[in-house]
């Protein structure tokens, strides 16, 4: 069996993020490069489409708290989506808020430069999912893996 470059493998939020994940910021529309001539012409950005789904991109910033190495523990998340997804969390700190994602696939990918290459993912999320009404905590949850590395049993 041969699994192509790209593929996408669905993954429950639970089991690649074991305590879950705090959104920093806000959720913004993921543009296309656009150079300082397309700039200073005034020609509008053009959000980003995603290829296998056609749906619009929004990226957000996040914190994995199960993340050991501190250089990898923030990193953005792709939302696909036609309009802009809305958390359902109230925010914790200012500008931060505990999130859980729907329809969470993960893509491998090759990360770092030179000797120091190390295996991480992309990941992508079609939405927020609702916050639990009893508030009832994470611990419950099995320990996965975060964005970059798989941990040592």
């Amino acid at each position: 069996m041969a699994i192509y470059k790209g593929f996408r493998f669905p993954i429950e939020f639970d089991e690649a993020f074991g305590q879950g994940l705090v959104m920093v910021g806000e959720v913004s529309p993921d543009n296309e490069y656009q150079s300082r001539e397309d700039r200073s012409s005034g020609r509008p950005a053009r959000q980003r489409v995603d290829e296998v789904t056609g749906k619009r991109q929004w990226k957000v910033t996040v914190t994995d708290p199960d993340e050991v190495k501190a250089k990898r523990a923030s990193f953005e998340i792709t939302l696909l989506a036609d309009v802009q997804p809305v958390p359902t969390t109230s925010e914790v700190l200012p500008g931060m808020r505990p999130i859980e994602l729907e329809g969470l696939t993960a893509e491998p990918k090759v990360a770092g430069q030179g000797e120091f290459k190390y295996q991480s993912y992309t990941f992508r999320a079609t939405g927020f999912k609702a916050a639990a009404a009893s508030g009832a905590s994470k611990s419950g949850r099995a320990s996965g893996s975060a964005e970059s590395t798989p941990k040592a049993a």
